[in-house]
């Protein structure tokens, strides 16, 4: 008995020191450039990544730009655990959480009106693998896009 105790107290010990050691949003690049990067691992995807394990396909748009735009918005501030941390006319950076250890992932859009798409970026702050998540993420976003008309 004491020794599963303590095994769950350390559990939790060490989920709250690798909370407190995420990158909080002033030490992530703001720029829609980062959209470009993943790290090694497997715990990100991207649509501008060249790699079969990290690449997604971006959101094509069939409305004007700016209506699809003003609807992902209003998607993501209806998604828990969502809140948009940097919002400006072409990106959009939303810190996700989850609802049980409260990891952190980021997820960034960027709106690319010369090429008529929405590119997309979701990461995990923390740890290795994310077991799918992510591109469960960006794949949940296009489906409700698609099913709304404003992607393909």
């Amino acid at each position: 008995m004491k020794k599963a105790f303590l095994i769950v107290i350390i559990f939790f010990m060490n989920m709250h020191l690798a909370a407190c050691s995420e990158k909080s949003p002033g030490d992530i690049a703001q720029s829609a450039e980062i959209i470009s990067l993943c790290p090694a691992y497997p715990n990100c995807v991207s649509s501008d990544a060249t790699d079969g394990e990290h690449q997604i396909a971006p959101y094509l748009l069939t409305q004007e730009a700016e209506t699809v735009w003003a609807v992902v918005q209003e998607i993501i501030e209806q998604q828990p655990g969502c809140i948009i941390i940097e919002q400006t006319q072409y990106f959009l950076h939303v810190e996700c959480r989850s609802a049980l250890f409260r990891f952190v992932d980021d997820l960034k859009l960027e709106l690319r009106t010369e090429q008529n798409i929405i590119a997309v970026y979701s990461a995990s702050r923390l740890g290795y693998s994310d077991f799918g998540v992510n591109r469960k993420r960006i794949e949940s976003l296009r489906a409700v896009l698609k099913e709304r008309g404003q992607i393909k």
